[in-house]
């Protein structure tokens, strides 16, 4: 989709190089993946100079498809079973919410991301063009 993916370390789930090819399957060579030692690291990286920091959460409020996203926005997801620690929720610019069926907890990771994406890149024009 063009967009870079980012892992901040440590990761919540083991995610070596290895793992991230075959998940990719043919389209590795063409994403970008950016690997941040810590928090620290990832707040201090270049592209975080702008845009906004949009933390998707079940402990959010607002309906991610309620929100009016922008070109330089930073989708960031958790882990799966604990979420994100507490200096993440405060760093977040907006705390975005899946909305799920009753009863159900959350999302794979990878699905919730998805999803995000793909309403940012409509509501931002951000879909690549056609081949």
């Amino acid at each position: 989709m063009g967009a870079a993916l980012e892992i901040i370390e440590p990761c919540g789930f083991p995610l070596p190089d290895r793992s991230l090819k075959r998940a990719a399957l043919d389209y590795g060579g063409h994403a970008e993946v950016i690997r941040h030692g810590s928090w620290t690291d990832f707040l201090a990286h270049e592209a975080r100079k702008g845009g906004r920091l949009l933390l998707f959460t079940t402990r959010g409020a607002r309906p991610f498809t309620d929100f009016a996203y922008r070109p330089g926005d930073t989708l960031l997801f958790g882990r799966e079973s604990a979420g994100v620690p507490d200096e993440v929720h405060a760093a977040a610019n907006a705390r975005l919410l899946i909305p799920m069926q009753a009863g159900m907890r959350s999302l794979n990771v990878v699905a919730a991301a998805a999803m995000a994406l793909g309403e940012g890149l409509r509501q931002t024009n951000g879909f690549p063009s056609p081949a």
